[in-house]
C-alpha cells in the first residue's frame, strides 16, 4: 500500500535517478575503501602488481623451457638468470660507456655555459657583469640555505633505498613463484568461489590474456623506440647516447608523461654538449617517430589488447597519477585495460554452444550398421 501511494507521489524517471545515484554511491564507497586499503598496502601492492607485469613477460620464456622438457623449477630459475644476466648485461655496458663518455660531456657542458655567459654579455641582451655576479651569488645563497633541506632529504633518500631494496626482493619471490606455481596457485584461489568459480576463471583468463599482451607488445614498442632515438643521439654525436636510449626505453612504459620526461633530459644534455642545431634535429625526430608510435606501432602491436580512445588513456593516467604518482601513472594502464576486459566475462554468461549439425542423408543408415559400446 505504502509503495503504490509512493509510486504515486514520485514520477518513475525520478525514481530509476534515486535508484542509480545509491548504486553509484555504494560502488564510489567500496572503490574508495579499495584505494585506501591499497595506499596502505603500497609496500607489498606494488612489487606485486611488478610482478605480475613481469611473470606475464617471462612467461613464454618459461614455457618454451618447459616444452623442452625441463621441470617447473628448472624452467623457472632458467628464466630468472636469463633475465638477470640481461639485465646486468645491459647495466654493465650502459655504465661503461657512461664512464668513459662524462669527462668529455664535463667538459663541453662547461664549454657551452661559458659561450652562454658571453652570448648574454655581448649578444642581443647586453647584460653587464655585475648582473651576472649578482644572478651567480643569488643561486649560491639560495643553496646554502636548502641544505638544512637537503640534508633531510638525502636521509630520506636512504630510507627510500632501504625500502626498494626490500620491494626488489619481494618482487623476485612474487615473480618466481608466479611463474613456478602460477596454475596451481589460479586453481587454489578459484575454490575460494564455489559456484562462481567458472566466471572468476573466465575473467582470470581474460584478464591474463590482456595483461601478456599489453606487456609484450608495449615492450616491443619501447625497444623499438630506444634503438631508433639511440641511433640519433649517436648519429648527433651526443655523449651518453646508450644510457639516454636505455631511459627512453624505460621511460616508453608510462605512456604520454614518461616520454616527455625523457626527450626533455635527452635534448638538454643535447643542447649542453653539442650544437643547438643538433638539439632541434632531435626534437624533430623525436616528435615524428612519436607520431608513427602512436599511429603505427601502438594500434598494430599494443592496440588490440586495450582498445583504448587516446582521451580515456589520458584520464586513466591523470587519476593513476593522482592516487600513487609515477608508480600509479605506470601501472593505471594495464589495470584499467583488465578491468575493462575481465569485468564482462565476469557478469555475462559465456555464448551457448550451438548443437551439433544434422548428420548427412545416409549417415544414419551407417550409424546403425556401428554396434553400441558394450557396458561392462
Amino acid at each position: 500500500m505504502f509503495s503504490d501511494r509512493l509510486t504515486k507521489l514520485v514520477p518513475s524517471t525520478l525514481a530509476r535517478l534515486a535508484a542509480w545515484s545509491a548504486c553509484l554511491i555504494l560502488v564510489g564507497a567500496v572503490v574508495y575503501v579499495i584505494a585506501q586499503v591499497i595506499a596502505r598496502l603500497s609496500f607489498v601492492a606494488l612489487p606485486v602488481a611488478i610482478a605480475v607485469l613481469l611473470a606475464a613477460l617471462l612467461y613464454p620464456l618459461t614455457r618454451i623451457f618447459r616444452n623442452a622438457g625441463l621441470r617447473p623449477i628448472y624452467a623457472t630459475w632458467l628464466t630468472m638468470l636469463v633475465a638477470l644476466a640481461v639485465l646486468g648485461g645491459t647495466g654493465w655496458l650502459v655504465g661503461a660507456r657512461a664512464s668513459e663518455e662524462f669527462p668529455e660531456l664535463a667538459r663541453q657542458i662547461t664549454v657551452t655555459v661559458n659561450n652562454l655567459r658571453d652570448w648574454l654579455l655581448i649578444g642581443p641582451l647586453h647584460l653587464s657583469e655585475n648582473d651576472l655576479t649578482n644572478w651567480t651569488k643569488q643561486i649560491t645563497d639560495w643553496i646554502s640555505l636548502q641544505q638544512a633541506a637537503l640534508t633531510t632529504t638525502a636521509l630520506a633518500a636512504g630510507q627510500v633505498v632501504v625500502e626498494f631494496l626490500a620491494s626488489l626482493v619481494l618482487l623476485l619471490f612474487v615473480t618466481f613463484f608466479l611463474l613456478k606455481d602460477g596454475e596451481r596457485i589460479w586453481s587454489w584461489f578459484l575454490k575460494a568461489f564455489g559456484s562462481m568459480a567458472p566466471r572468476v576463471d573466465r575473467a582470470g583468463s581474460a584478464a591474463w590474456v590482456t595483461i601478456s599482451h599489453y606487456v609484450q607488445g608495449t615492450v616491443a614498442v619501447a625497444a623499438v623506440h630506444g634503438v631508433i632515438m639511440g641511433i640519433v643521439l649517436a648519429g648527433l654525436g651526443v655523449p651518453l647516447w646508450a644510457a639516454l636510449a636505455v631511459l627512453i626505453f624505460l621511460a616508453s612504459f608510462i605512456p604520454i608523461v614518461g616520454i616527455f620526461f625523457a626527450g626533455t633530459v635527452a635534448t638538454l644534455v643535447t643542447l649542453g654538449s653539442v650544437a643547438p642545431w643538433k638539439a632541434l634535429v632531435f626534437v624533430i625526430v623525436l616528435i615524428v617517430e612519436q607520431q608513427l608510435e602512436n599511429h603505427v606501432l601502438q594500434p598494430l602491436i599494443v592496440g588490440r589488447a586495450l582498445n583504448f580512445h587516446p582521451l580515456a588513456i589520458i584520464l586513466v593516467l591523470a587519476v593513476g597519477g593522482i592516487m600513487g604518482g609515477i608508480a600509479g601513472a605506470a601501472v593505471a594502464v594495464p589495470v584499467a585495460a583488465v578491468i575493462y576486459r575481465a569485468l564482462p566475462a565476469l557478469l555475462h554468461d559465456p555464448p551457448i554452444e550451438l548443437p551439433p549439425a544434422a548428420p548427412a542423408d545416409g549417415a544414419d543408415d551407417q550409424a546403425e550398421d556401428v554396434p553400441a559400446p558394450v557396458k561392462e
